[in-house]
């Protein structure tokens, strides 16, 4: 099992990616494999960051050769992702929506159909547009045709609709542990369908 975190954040140190670094020790605590992805860092050395929708079907152009050509390979092995964001206005990040645009290219190969989708989101508020944020993510991982599912498992709670915490997200337990508990329903989840994804591995 591959389970990948995605940073939207601008910061690779902050609240967002401390949530997400407690959500893959959970997966390696569980015995499996995981891979952290700065959105930043690969959209900010992109000559073209953002998607022009040059072609149809998306042909990849723009990212041959880059860091975000080897991100798109991960994910195309992957079996889970967990994204991350912190809420501006209400919704995702500039860095992850431009990051995910591109993935166009891997809509085409059906590459995430079936890869388990769950998100997480940073506020400056407790109530500060989480949960908005959290549904967004949601419906980028929708596009995609990837199983989403929520902050519940089995020994905790039915959770919502995904982890949601407050800065400084180091002194908030609670979005620590929703942390947690959504790695361990992703790794459950993916674990169970496995099956199917097996068309990523049949030539196509």
């Amino acid at each position: 099992m591959l389970i990948v975190a995605i940073n939207g954040s601008p910061d690779p140190e902050g609240n967002t990616a401390f949530l997400l670094r407690a959500a893959l020790e959970e997966i390696n605590n569980a015995g499996a494999e995981g891979h952290f992805i700065q959105v930043s860092e690969i959209m900010g050395r992109m000559k073209a960051p953002f998607c022009l929708a040059c072609s149809n079907p998306c042909e990849g152009k723009c990212f041959r050769g880059t860091a975000l050509e080897e991100a798109f390979g991960i994910l195309r092995r992957c079996d889970g992702i967990i994204m991350g964001s912190p809420v501006y206005f209400c919704t995702v990040s500039a860095q992850i929506k431009a990051f995910w645009d591109k993935t166009r290219a891997l809509r085409k190969d059906k590459a995430l159909l079936n890869v388990v989708g769950g998100a997480l989101a940073v506020g400056a508020a407790r109530f500060g547009g989480q949960e908005t944020t959290v549904r967004a993510l949601q419906d980028m991982m929708l596009c995609q045709g990837m199983t989403v599912i929520g902050d519940g498992f089995i020994d905790d709670d039915a959770g919502h609709q995904g982890a949601c915490a407050q800065r400084f997200a180091k002194d908030d337990q609670n979005g620590i542990t929703r942390s947690r508990i959504l790695a361990r329903r992703v790794l459950e989840v993916a674990r169970a369908t496995v099956d199917l994804r097996a068309h990523r591995t049949q030539g196509k």
